[in-house]
């Protein structure tokens, strides 16, 4: 089946300046002091630090946040992270609790749970991961948690550990076209996304999958299309679009900016090839707006 695609107006490459559409607000607020305090006093990680996400602010003063298990190190070095890498020497068995907690204290509906690549780990941290699922659940029963994973190298046992654990969706990053994954991904492999999804898809049928993509990598929109459709195909029903911000002048540099017209038709084009829901603009991280993402998605496939 063909689907007819609008025709992308064109932007301006980057010049080192961002568009005005891409400033935000410093984070600061009252709701936003009190959570940076909890997750400090509990020892916690964010990917919102971290991954130094514009959200934050917006975000944190609406209690909502993305911990991020398993340490800040992580053992892979991806061109468009910010988070550090190198060879962990973290464990902390008893973070999981600390996040049951966490959630339970600030009276979360929904929280989204990440972590760094452990690939010194025989299970990628599969266990750890399925321990802090369990615990949000025995410290705050009605939290729905979403889980932000890695490929875990493409070990099935460790991916069947985390399914077992019963999340309410399972996401995990594309984060770009397959012709620029040895640039981008170091580490990572397309086609070990898409057998994740595969796998997750036929061992829990009704677990709804969710990805995310950066754009301004370099990617060309066919390329970006074709991607979507065989994310549609491997039973994907959640998208994310978004724009790639350089962290520093160490990473990969924005090949153009997005404007927020495109991100629209963009929408359209997911939604035509089968996504559920398609959360795409130029601020859009995998875990913004989370719950309401689960919940339009719900309703349509209802």
């Amino acid at each position: 089946m063909t689907h007819p695609l609008p025709v992308l107006q064109p932007s301006a490459l980057a010049d080192g300046r961002k568009p005005a559409w891409l400033k935000v607000r410093a984070p600061g607020g009252p709701g936003y002091m009190r959570l940076r305090r909890l997750m400090r006093s509990l020892n916690l990680h964010s990917v919102c630090e971290e991954a130094h996400c514009p959200n934050i602010g917006e975000c944190w003063e609406d209690a909502t946040a993305t911990f991020m298990i398993l340490g800040d190190v992580c053992t892979r070095n991806c061109g468009y992270c910010a988070i550090a890498h190198g060879t962990p020497v973290w464990e902390d068995r008893e973070e999981p609790q600390r996040i049951g907690r966490a959630v339970a204290e600030l009276g979360l509906e929904y929280v989204v749970i990440t972590s760094v690549n452990r690939d010194d780990l025989a299970d990628g941290g599969a266990a750890h991961w399925a321990a802090t699922i369990q615990a949000v659940r025995t410290h705050a029963p009605a939290c729905r948690v979403e889980v932000l994973i890695p490929d875990f190298l493409g070990r099935r046992a460790s991916l069947d550990m985390v399914i077992a654990a019963a999340p309410a969706i399972l996401n995990h990053n594309t984060e770009t076209v397959p012709r620029l994954y040895k640039l981008a991904r170091h580490g990572g492999r397309y086609e070990r996304v898409l057998e994740l999804f595969r796998h997750a898809k036929a061992t829990a049928p009704a677990l709804p999958l969710k990805s995310g993509i950066i754009l301004g990598l370099g990617e060309e929109r066919d390329e970006l299309v074709s991607t979507l459709g065989d994310l549609v195909e491997v039973g994907v029903s959640i998208l994310t679009l978004g724009q790639y911000l350089r962290p520093s002048a160490q990473h990969l540099p924005v090949a153009r900016y997005y404007h927020p017209d495109e991100f629209a038709e963009l929408a359209g084009i997911g939604r035509s090839l089968g996504f559920a829901h398609v959360e795409s603009g130029p601020l859009v991280r995998s875990s913004y707006h989370a719950k309401k993402q689960a919940d339009a998605a719900e309703n349509r496939s209802a």
